[in-house]
């Protein structure tokens, strides 16, 4: 979209389309701005100009016929605004020369200086001031002293004169207005683009995280049952088929939240999901799950469990998930508490286990995204986490998520 699209009468004068279809812009050559804009407005100015002039000889006796040369010089001046979209300097100097010959030939004065005004307004709005401001000087200059021979320096030559100065001071300020209105909306779009960037970039760390989450879970109890399944395959059958149903029943819940998290980068659900959303409210199966992959785990509840924002309520299934699948993972033989404290400000959750804790297993190359994550989820709550050994054993984490001000 052109940075003028939103405003006909400055994009007419700089000969900007209003159309914004890119695709058929492309194919033209630069001069063109769209029907109304390189053909229609210069034929109504070259018009205007034509019955303006030959109205203006006919007030002015004293000065030269009008003939074919001064309708010539008038209308070359629309002519040439075809192209102002191309090299408005270059259209402006052009205009210039034919208003300079004009005068010098004595034609009676007229409307041809409305192109001079437009080019100069094309030329400002594009940026460029220089070249369009030194010329003005020296033609105005210019004007006023062959005004002054022409008429004997009368004092009514100074009130045209100042006329036309203030017209030109008018168009130069209205261009350098909307120029600067222009490079605002530019300004605004950009950091509308960046804004939309980064919150799609937010977006998808958001859903890495969430699959981080889920495959690491999911996966590792898996690998549990998987291991206990075999190992017990021939001796105690039965206990094998339980372990192959948490698998089954594993692989279920991780198809299942993986197509709900992935559903938000398709974009397609004609309806809206049925599929529980991740939360406190499913802490218990957690709990159960975790046991029966061999990492018993107490759970305990302090004060009075409420609803939670929905942002905090995940966030903290999510960092209870993670503390735990990283316990079953590096704790070895071991048990794991789990504590919700449920104060006015917020939600403290208290993860432990006793067991040999981070030293268990040697660090991932460049680091895992377990930890950070969790610390991820709560610094954007404007929460708090802290992780690391116990004195006497195992690991432990402690994060409080605040539910003031907490987003829906």
């Amino acid at each position: 979209m052109r940075l003028w699209d939103d405003a006909a009468v400055p994009a007419l004068a700089y000969g900007g389309a209003v159309s914004s279809r890119p695709s058929s812009s492309k194919a033209r050559p630069a001069w063109w701005g769209g029907v109304f804009q390189t053909i229609v407005l210069p034929l109504l100015l070259a018009l205007f100009a034509f019955v303006g002039t030959y109205w203006a000889g006919m007030h002015q006796p004293d000065a030269r016929p009008l003939d074919w040369f001064a309708y010539a010089l008038v209308l070359a001046g629309p002519v040439l605004l075809v192209f102002r979209r191309a090299n408005p300097p270059a259209v402006f100097a052009g205009i210039t020369v034919l208003i300079i010959a004009y005068v010098v030939l004595a034609y009676p004065y007229g409307p041809m200086f409305f192109a001079g005004l437009v080019a100069l307004f094309s030329a400002v709005a594009a940026g460029y001031r220089l070249a369009p401001f030194v010329t003005v000087g020296v033609v105005f200059g210019w004007l006023a002293l062959m005004q002054l021979i022409r008429f004997d320096f009368e004092i009514g030559v100074f009130s045209g004169l100042a006329t036309w100065l203030s017209v030109t001071a008018v168009v130069i300020a209205a261009a350098e207005l909307w120029r600067a209105r222009r490079e605002r909306q530019a300004q605004a779009r950009a950091a509308l683009a960046e804004t939309e960037r980064r919150r799609g970039s937010e977006e998808r760390l958001r859903i890495a995280q969430e699959l981080h989450d889920v495959l690491g879970h999911h996966v590792s109890l898996i690998n549990v049952q998987a291991g206990v399944a075999l190992y017990l395959m021939d001796d105690d059958p039965e206990q094998a088929r339980t372990a192959l149903t948490a698998i089954k029943q594993s692989s279920k819940d991780l198809l299942r939240e993986m197509r709900s998290t992935l559903g938000v980068l398709r974009g397609v659900d004609e309806a809206p999901r049925h599929d529980p959303v991740p939360g406190l409210d499913q802490l218990d199966r957690l709990v159960a799950d975790t046991s029966g992959a061999g990492l018993p785990v107490e759970l305990d509840v302090r004060g009075t469990p409420r609803q939670l924002p929905p942002t905090v309520d995940l966030a903290a299934y999510r960092i209870i998930q993670e503390s735990l699948t990283n316990a079953r993972r590096h704790a070895g033989t071991a048990t794991a508490t789990v504590v919700l404290e449920y104060a006015d400000d917020g939600l403290t959750v208290h993860v432990e286990d006793d067991g040999q804790g981070a030293a268990a297993a040697p660090p991932a190359p460049g680091g895992g995204n377990g930890l950070p994550g969790m610390r991820a989820r709560a610094t954007a709550l404007g929460g708090t986490i802290t992780s690391g050994p116990r004195d006497e054993g195992g690991f432990a984490v402690h994060a409080h998520l605040p539910t003031t001000g907490a987003s829906s």
